[in-house]
């Protein structure tokens, strides 16, 4: 990886089904930081934002999937990951976090999350924001079409 920019950075997702999006958050994640804060959404936090039944894998597996993709995909980086019960994490109450790599989608929530930062009296994150990824189709790359069976991990149509 190249020289990092920052100390300590984040990111988050629900990692249910990892893919090439993933890999381009997490990329750019370790290309800016030190350390890596990852937040993991919680089963409940989950469930609430994507509706009951529609995760493939349980917290505790999500999280070890994660972590060997990470060692698979960059080798010995520093990184902690932390369980997400809300939308913020880490990122509103850890004044130490100096940057966030955001997708497309979840770029409003950190500039949310600057807001509250700001009223306690924290310096803003750097917002970077990674391009999400399409899928051969065209349409967005997401763990959701990965497991409605319509595309695989790196955006190949499986059905019409």
């Amino acid at each position: 990886m190249s020289s990092s920019q920052f100390d300590l950075v984040a990111t988050g997702g629900t990692f249910d089904e990892i893919h090439a999006g993933h890999r381009e958050l997490l990329t750019r994640a370790f290309s800016l930081g030190k350390c890596v804060v990852i937040g993991v959404s919680s089963d409940n936090f989950a469930e609430t934002r994507k509706g009951k039944n529609r995760l493939r894998h349980r917290f505790e597996s999500r999280v070890t999937r994660l972590v060997q993709f990470i060692h698979d995909e960059f080798g010995n980086v520093k990184f902690e990951i932390k369980e997400l019960n809300d939308a913020f994490g880490p990122t509103s109450t850890d004044k130490n976090l100096q940057a966030l790599v955001v997708s497309e989608e979840t770029e409003p929530k950190g500039h949310e999350i600057n807001r509250i930062r700001s009223r306690r009296g924290f310096d803003p994150l750097v917002i970077v924001t990674v391009t999400m990824l399409k899928a051969k189709d065209g349409q967005p790359l997401s763990s959701s079409r990965i497991r409605d069976g319509e595309i695989d991990r790196y955006g190949r149509v499986l059905k019409k």
